[in-house]
Parts: C-alpha cells; structure tokens; sequence
C-alpha cells in the first residue's frame, strides 16, 4: 500500500504538469479497474452547486476511468427545510427527530424524489450515465425498525427510544446493483427502504452506504463529509487507523461527539467485508479524485 501524505501538496504553486499528474495517477487507476467504489455524498457536502457540478464530474471520469462507483446520499438539511416549509413541526426525543407517519412521506418524497433525481441530472450533465434508486427498487434493502436504548440519567434506567419510522438495513440484496452497474451505469441510491412490517423507514445516510458497500464486496467506501476526517488529540489529520487504533482513540476520548457514530459506522462497513473506508472533506474540490488516484489521500483511511 502507498504512503499516505508522502508526497508534496497538491495546492503547492509550483507549476504542474498535467502529463505527470496523470501518469502518476495510473498506478491507481489500475488498483481500482473494475472495482466497485460506494460514495456516501453528505447533505452539508452537497450545499454548494460549484462542488455539486465538481463532484458529478469526478463521478463520471471515475466510471470512465474503469471504477465501479455507486452513490449514496444524505439530504438532512433539505428534509429540514422541506418540514418547515410546510408546517410540519418535528418532535425531538434525546435530540433525536422522530420520523411519524406525514414526516417519512416527507423524507421519501425529498430524499427518493428531488434529491435522488438532482444528482442524476449532475451527473448525466456531466456525460455519465447515472440511474436513481432507493432501497424499496429491487427489493434492494429490507428494514427493520431501529432500537435505540438511553438511559434516564436520574433513575440510570435504560429505556427503549421509539424514534418513530427510523429503520436501519435487516438485509441487503444487491442484484438490481450489480445489473445495473453491469450496464455502464452509474447508481445513485436514496436511504429509504420497506420495512419487514411493510411499513417505508427513514435509515441513516452513512449505516445505508456502510450496509451497500458491505453486500458489494467494496474496494473502499468514502464518506464525504464537512471535516477533513479524523483529529489528534493536537487537532492534526490522522491519515490512517487501523480498527483497534480507532476503538482506543473513541476509548480515551480523542474520537468525541458526532465523528463518534462516523467512525463506528466505518468499523461496521469493514466487519462486513469493506477493504477500506475513508472520512474527508466532501467541500474540498475533486476529494474523491485526491483520495483514490494520489498517494497522499484526501483524509482518514480506517482499515482491519
């Protein structure tokens, strides 16, 4: 494997020569022919219509270029904005939104609908040939609901959290993936999928794409994000973890908050047959490019 940030920086201002960037590239392009690539593109990470434009682009030479990418996304703040919009009012529970009966009509129609269709459009744009779906095509994803357990901190009691139509993937069948990206073309899948009651769930953005990536056998798993990936404790990048280093970082207290979950999720992905996962910064132009076709990467690289 190559040595991460061995080399100079990209953004230096020495002059570049294109040809050289491409020929050191081929080392890479070669590591990843006829690999299948899953791409969680975030709802902050898509906020900008430049970077937007950027990234369909970079979708559609990694095709080209012999990658098997699949898109998965996330709209959060687009759901947010939608509710509002129309006077739907969410109920928080341990901060946590509860997803009731009018809200996942909502995520599906945002999420499957005008989101889903947006990043085809880019891409297609863009000369790729990208088809949308959700976890509900091809019976793709069956949810079940998600269990989530908090403890009462007076009583120290725990207790089941019912976030309402908040699922999270029970089984993944990727043939309607595999035949679709048989055909040259490009997946963009929405997180929403039917449940074993019937019922449609809401799943997390990041667990969706881990599970995705998990049934294909993925070569890497990249989550963009709005953080360049993970931090010492002095605030520097880490480029890379291994499994066991990233469960003593969350252990001391150098992984907090909400990269908590992220890096978990990564950990899963990796159980579930992920060679490698990636967190960087989906605001960073051509990241997906910088991590998969140069030695220095784009981010944090966790690994078995």
């Amino acid at each position: 494997m190559s040595s991460r940030g061995a080399t100079a920086s990209m953004t230096e201002t020495a002059p570049i020569n294109p040809a050289k960037i491409i020929s050191t590239a081929l080392p890479h392009m070669l590591r990843y022919d006829d690999q299948v690539v899953v791409v969680k593109y975030g709802g902050h990470a898509m906020g900008d219509p430049a970077l937007g434009n950027a990234f369909a682009r970079d979708i559609t030479l990694l095709r080209l270029a012999g990658v098997l990418p699949v898109v998965v996304h996330g709209g959060g703040p687009q759901i947010g904005t939608m509710l509002d919009r129309l006077g739907i009012k969410s109920e928080f529970r341990n901060g946590l939104r509860v997803t009731d009966k009018a809200t996942v009509e909502i995520v599906e129609m945002v999420l499957a609908g005008s989101i889903n269709k947006e990043i085809v459009h880019l891409i297609n744009a863009e000369g790729g040939k990208a088809v949308g779906l959700c976890g509900k095509d091809g019976n793709m994803v069956t949810a079940e609901k998600l269990q989530r357990r908090v403890r009462d901190p007076n009583s120290a009691i725990e207790q089941i959290l019912d976030l309402g139509f908040v699922g999270e993937p029970a089984e993944v069948n990727p043939t309607v993936l595999r035949l679709v990206m048989k055909e040259e073309l490009i997946p963009v899948v929405a997180p929403v999928a039917p449940g074993i009651d019937g019922e449609t769930y809401n799943i997390n953005a990041d667990t969706f794409a881990g599970a995705i990536a998990g049934a294909l056998d993925a070569k890497r798993l990249l989550f963009l994000t709005d953080v360049p990936g993970v931090l010492d404790a002095n605030g520097k990048l880490i480029k890379e973890l291994t499994v066991s280093q990233a469960r003593a970082l969350i252990e001391d207290g150098t992984i907090s908050g909400g990269m908590i979950p992220k890096v978990e999720t990564c950990i899963e992905a990796l159980e579930r047959g992920v060679e490698g996962v990636v967190i960087l910064n989906g605001k960073v132009p051509h990241a997906v490019l910088l991590e998969l076709f140069t030695d220095q990467g784009a981010g944090t690289l966790l690994r078995p």
